[in-house]
Order: structure tokens, then C-alpha cells, then sequence
């Protein structure tokens, strides 16, 4: 069961076209969301500029680390193509978390681009990170090794 477990977690389409394209649609978001919105963050943090607020009821500081880790060591994560479908996860948390509490009462407008990540981020969990990644290779050196 961990072997398969492994193998789906590191599964990606062998597609060169689809690879290019999910390639290009993970590193493209991922640099958006990494400097539009982690970078300026973490900025904030180090200055002591804690400007976010509460959504889930565990404090202001820790809320701001979990969208820091989120938006800046996840995209790095999906930049590289490493550990892509766990990276994934804690940006689509985020999403929602944006979307249903930091936003709830907004127009659809406001929530649209948290929205378009948020589908993006649920692409790659479901697609993978295709094979110009380094979950690519760990799941090809994974795969000869049990097959001998």
C-alpha cells in the first residue's frame, strides 16, 4: 500500500505537449504567487507589519506563517516540480480559506483571482506536475528500482 501510495504521489503524464503545458501553467503561477503575494508577506513579517487578521481563530501571527509557508516554500516546491501534489495542498487550503473567510461577502470579482488559483492548484494535485519535474525523475529512479 506505501508503494503504491508513493507511485500516485509521484505519478505524472509522459505526454511531451501536456508536460509543456503543465509545466508552463505550475512554474507561471507559482512565480506569481511567490512574488506577488508570498514575497510581499514575508516582507511585511520581517518588518513587523502583521496586517492580516484572524480567519481560522489561531492567532494573527500564525495565521500570516501558515500563508507564508504556503505561498512561498509550496510555489518554490511547484517551481521545481518537487513534491508537487503535497505542495499543492496547503495552496489550495489557502485558497479556500481566502475565497470562504477572508473574502466571504465579497463580490465574485474580488474572489475571482484567489478563485483561478485556487483551480489551478487543484489542476496540478489531480494532473501532477508532469515530467519536466523533479517528481518526474524520483518516480522513473522509483519505479527501476522495484523492477529489478
Amino acid at each position: 500500500m506505501y508503494q503504491k501510495s508513493l507511485q500516485f504521489l509521484l505519478q505524472t503524464s509522459q505526454d511531451s505537449i501536456q508536460s509543456v503545458a503543465i509545466f508552463l501553467l505550475r512554474v507561471g503561477v507559482s512565480i506569481s504567487m511567490l512574488f506577488l503575494h508570498g514575497w510581499p508577506k514575508l516582507s511585511n513579517y520581517i518588518d513587523g507589519n502583521v496586517n492580516l487578521f484572524d480567519p481560522l481563530g489561531i492567532g494573527y501571527e500564525l495565521s500570516l506563517l501558515l500563508a507564508i509557508f504556503a505561498e512561498i516554500i509550496c510555489s518554490v516546491l511547484l517551481i521545481l516540480g518537487l513534491f508537487s501534489r503535497v505542495s499543492a495542498i496547503p495552496l489550495i487550503i489557502t485558497m479556500l480559506v481566502a475565497i470562504f473567510i477572508v473574502n466571504a461577502g465579497q463580490p465574485l470579482i474580488v474572489k475571482e483571482r484567489a478563485f483561478l488559483f485556487l483551480m489551478t492548484y487543484a489542476f496540478i494535485l489531480l494532473a501532477g506536475p508532469g515530467k519536466y519535474s523533479i517528481d518526474a525523475k524520483l518516480n522513473k529512479a522509483f519505479r527501476s528500482s522495484h523492477n529489478q
